[in-house]
Parts: C-alpha cells; structure tokens; sequence
C-alpha cells in the first residue's frame, strides 16, 4: 500500500519489494478489488472475504472528495479458501480412528462403486403434504446407513471400493436453511449443527461397512449445489479422522469434475448442476486425455435431477441416479415423482461393468 500511496512506478515499486514487477501489478489488481486505489480517491477497503461492488463518490466544488459510499459483495472463491482454512483448524486436535485390520481374501480384478445420489441429509418431509413419506434426521440417518450396509452385503469381496457422494449430501449449507445461489427457503428438520452432526456419522458408517468387505476404500464427495461448503468441509474433517487409516484414501479435492481409473474403466463424477450431460464427453476427453486412451469402458456419473437416466455416447455412457431420500414439498408441487433407490455398481478392470445390485427404502426393516 505505501508503494501505491507513494505513487511510485511498477518497476520502482518492484525494485523496492524485492520482487517481479509482474507480481506487483498482480498484488496491486488484488488490492483494487478490496477497494484500494488512492489515484481514484479509493482508500476504504472491504474485509477478507468480500469485493468491491462498487464506489460512489461525492466531489466539492473545488474537485474534492466530500462522500463516499461503498458496496461489497461476497467473494466466494475466497470464501471458500477462507473455510478450508478454519476447517484444517478446527479439526487437528480431534482424536483420529485406529488403522482396522485387514483379514479378507479379495478380487483384485474387482472395483465396487457405491454412488449415492443427493442424500439431502436434514431434508424434513411430510407425507400428509407431499402424498408420499415423512422423512427426516432420523430416518434418514436409518435408512442411508441401512442401504449402504444392504448393498456393501450384497456386493462381491472386491479389492478396491469408491464411496460416491454425488453432491447435496447436506440439504442446507447455511444456519439460514436456504440455498446458497437462489436463497431458496428448504425445508429443514433441527438446526444446522445437528445436520452437521448426523451428515458426518452417516459417512463414517457407509464407510466402516465397506472397510468391512473391501480391501480400501476411497471417498468422493461431488460438490452440489446445496452443499457447496459443507462437501469441502466434510471432506476435510474425514480427512483427518482417517489419517491413520491406510485403507482409507479421501479425495479433499474441490474440482467440480471428478475421476476414477480401474484398468480398463474411467469414470468421471459431477453432480450435474452446471454442465449439460451431452458435453461431458467432450469434458473427460479433455482432462484425462491420456487415461481416456489407456481406457475402454468410460462412465458419466451424476446426481442432482434425482431420477435415473442413462444415455450412451460415443465413447461414454452418462448416468444419473436415483436417491434414497423422500420427495419434500417442493418436489411435490413441481410434480417430482422419482424412484428411491441406491446402487452398487461392480467394475471388472478388463469388461467394466459386470454386475449392480439395487435396495430400496421398502427393502430395510424399519423402513421410513
């Protein structure tokens, strides 16, 4: 800042920073952005986390500065990278799990994907208003937890398995109970803690019953369009209460596409909400150019409309999956009527896919 008070060049004020004079323009846009810019009577800046939206100044009659107002909004990559922060923080004094032990025989030739379509853990739902199930915390805490451990039953003692968590695995990233983008009014059952709470318990068990008949188990949680925080914080506290466990790889990353190699199998996982299924071909041949050529067997998976599709491409088939979750009021009045469901998909690493189980909320004692 003093350099720019100073009203000194790029590069006398590189010079005197020690530093590229590329890095001080690069430093400087930053600081305009936060609303320092003296040579425009610019000099009340907005707190981390926020931009300048905009700057309305009052002149005298003499040219001078006589007011000034200023409007920021959300900076919501910062944001972001502000909320990584303090979740690294908060949970490196939290107890980790102990390493469990490996005693099974496995199918290396084997991947078992378990995606789960929008959970919407904390989602309340009455059945009287939406002709269909009541649901909230609790049961979906039974149900979500009783699926997975149905399926993980069902499935073969494959070497490797990937927990997808496809997006919107929390219905509200906000104490508000709103959508982030549209401020949209959810229905919610308790507090925002008390999701958090159930959110992360439920992923522990879907993770513990596959550690139970699979050699490692790799998670991925899909940011969504409900969560679009609450996938990056939770992946990060499973991060850490697993660091110890090295049958256990969670995947903190924040790309909004994501990819799994197994073999001769590829597949990219989104939640769906910001790319049309018809250019996510084109999407994976871009990013993973060099394992589409090492691949044969590529798969699309999605989560967000909450019925199943299945579309083949040249090259790749783009599938969205059902979820286990109740319809709530709005998918009522829109006239939402998808199946609720979860699936196990096995991937042979020479044929893809050779086999899928399927359970239903019906199929689980004490169903909702």
């Amino acid at each position: 800042m003093e350099c720019i008070r100073a009203n000194l060049t790029g590069k006398q004020a590189a010079a005197k920073l020690g530093i590229h004079e590329r890095v001080y323009f690069s430093r400087k846009a930053a600081l305009v952005k936060k609303g320092f810019s003296p040579e425009h009577d610019m000099v009340h800046t907005v707190p981390d986390g926020f931009l300048v939206k905009g700057v309305s100044t009052y002149y005298d009659v003499d040219g001078k500065p006589r007011g000034q107002w200023v409007k920021s909004q959300v900076d919501r990559e910062r944001q972001i990278e502000l909320l990584r922060e303090a979740c690294e923080a908060m949970v490196e004094e939290l107890p980790k799990l102990k390493p469990r032990k490996d005693n099974g025989q496995y199918l290396s030739h084997l991947m078992a994907t378990y995606p789960i379509g929008d959970a919407h853990i904390g989602m309340r739902a009455w059945a009287e208003e939406t002709q269909g199930q009541n649901w909230d915390l609790e049961i979906g805490e039974r149900i979500q937890c009783g699926a997975m451990a149905a399926l993980v039953e069902m499935s073969p003692p494959a070497e490797k398995a990937v927990i997808i968590n496809l997006g919107d695995w929390f219905h509200a990233d906000n104490m508000e109970g709103t959508t982030s983008r549209s401020g949209h009014i959810l229905d919610m059952d308790g507090r925002y803690a008390k999701m958090i709470r159930v959110g992360i318990k439920v992923m522990r068990q879907c993770i513990e019953s596959a550690l139970g008949k699979h050699r490692t188990v790799r998670v991925i949680n899909v940011i969504g369009n409900h969560d679009d925080t609450g996938a990056i914080w939770l992946g990060i506290a499973l991060g850490h209460i697993y660091a110890n466990e090295p049958r256990v790889e969670i995947d903190n990353s924040p790309a909004p596409f994501m990819y799994v190699e197994h073999g001769k199998v590829l597949i990219g996982m989104h939640h769906g909400h910001t790319c049309k299924p018809d250019r996510l071909p084109g999407v994976m041949a871009a990013d993973q150019a060099k394992a589409w050529g090492r691949t044969e067997y590529r798969y699309w998976f999605l989560g967000h409309v909450h019925h199943q599709s299945v579309k083949e491409y040249a090259g790749v088939t783009v599938e969205s999956f059902n979820t286990l979750t109740a319809k709530d009021a709005y998918a009522a009045w829109g006239g939402y009527r998808a199946q609720q469901n979860m699936k196990c998909i096995v991937m042979h690493s020479e044929f893809g896919e050779v086999a899928r189980h399927i359970v239903n909320p019906a199929m689980l004692e004490g169903a909702a």
